[in-house]
């Protein structure tokens, strides 16, 4: 398995993994190929696949807004599950998070996601009981959708 960054001529592959990942919540908006490319450019390097010759079985999406990083749509193909991929991709990203200055990350995990939210308690993430996500839609976009 060879872990490297993230590109656009990657989306088509990743949007499969990420479809096909129970507990993967995708928006048609925020996770099209155009919004894909600008975070990427946003945030370069950041985002990572993992992949077994050239078939990608994992990927992340990470960036930053200058002070606290992110991780996003965190996917490891499901036979591939179990072989610390999802955790290796996790490192990698705090690790470059860490080399540009950003020494602290948050996650969103869905209550429904049992799965996705053991592996982040796994691998020593913490649910902060103070906090709630709150959202809403601006621009052309709007749909009254919390998602």
């Amino acid at each position: 398995m060879i872990i490297s960054k993230m590109t656009i001529k990657d989306y088509k592959k990743v949007l499969s993994l990420w479809r096909n990942t129970e507990g993967m919540g995708l928006h048609k908006w925020s996770d099209s190929k155009e919004a894909i490319a600008k975070y990427l450019r946003r945030n370069p390097g950041l985002s990572l696949v993992a992949c077994d010759n050239k078939k990608i079985i994992g990927a992340i999406l990470c960036g930053h807004d200058g002070r606290r990083g992110h991780l996003y749509h965190l996917a490891v193909a499901q036979p591939y599950r179990k072989k610390k991929i999802g955790k290796a991709l996790v490192n990698q990203a705090l690790s470059k998070l860490a080399s540009i200055g950003i020494n602290r990350c948050t996650i969103c995990a869905f209550t429904k996601n049992r799965a996705g939210r053991r592996f982040w308690k796994h691998t020593g993430w913490t649910q902060r009981p103070d906090l709630i996500i709150m959202i809403k839609h601006t621009g052309e976009h709007k749909n009254g959708k919390n998602t």
